[in-house]
């Protein structure tokens, strides 16, 4: 069996974090799309979201209970459906729960440890398991900002670390998740030439879209980070 990691945003910190503690894993490679993997709270939306996130967190969490906890269920599904409208998402998201105080309290403690942890990059793992990384970093990325890239484009010139050319935001999940699946299967062309029936893995890849999160079922229902994973997971087991 060999495995393909694919992680988004903090799922790239993940993903080094699994071939740090895990290096004999049968990876042969990696994608570290739009990688949150330094500097965090440094970035553009990080040194707005660092303190909201770390500092105001409780004022966050009693205001959310004290405005939404006693809010009717009918309020709370007709701010849901407009602001979808605004994001033209109505037809592909069908976000269950998202304004209860629970999910708001859970989501502001996972960002600030997010802010707090993702600070140096690693790069003793990513110099042990470069020949199977691939970094793809944004222009218009306010979370891994261009300055990011040049970073580890000059302390790495020989990696696989390309820039997007084609505006492509941090969120891509909502509008691009297509375009991102298409270029994965075009580079992972000869790494699955090198294990074999190269035709079929690189057939599915390219007629298998990536499920919006409507059809999946409650407990199938990720967070943009995670819908490739499910997505690359079924594709694996299907194999």
């Amino acid at each position: 069996m060999k495995l393909v990691l694919i992680g988004h945003s903090v799922g790239s910190y993940f993903t080094l974090q699994m071939l740090k503690r895990v290096p004999e894993l049968p990876v042969i490679r990696a994608f570290l799309l739009f990688p949150t993997i330094e500097r965090m709270s440094e970035s553009p939306n990080g040194r707005i979201a660092t303190p909201l996130l770390c500092w105001f967190r409780y004022v966050l969490y009693v205001t959310g209970y004290l405005l939404l906890k006693p809010c009717p269920e009918k309020i709370k599904s007709l701010l849901i459906r407009r602001g979808l409208q605004v994001m033209n998402l109505e037809n592909e998201f069908s976000p269950l729960n998202i304004l209860e105080p629970f999910c708001l309290a859970n989501a502001a403690y996972l960002g600030g440890q997010e802010m707090m942890e993702v600070v140096k990059r690693d790069d003793e793992t990513i110099r042990e398991h470069l020949c199977k990384l691939t970094f793809y970093y944004g222009t218009i990325d306010p979370w891994c900002p261009k300055e990011y890239y040049e970073d580890i484009k000059k302390d790495f010139p020989e990696g696989d670390i390309r820039l997007c050319e084609k505006n492509i935001p941090h969120a891509f999940i909502i509008h691009f998740n297509q375009e991102m699946a298409d270029m994965i299967a075009d580079s992972l062309k000869d790494d699955l030439s090198k294990i074999g029936n190269l035709s079929w893995h690189y057939h599915s890849l390219r007629t298998m879209r990536c499920p919006s999160p409507q059809i999946l079922k409650p407990p199938e229902r990720f967070s943009s980070d995670l819908l490739p994973t499910y997505w690359w997971k079924n594709q694996i087991s299907r194999d």
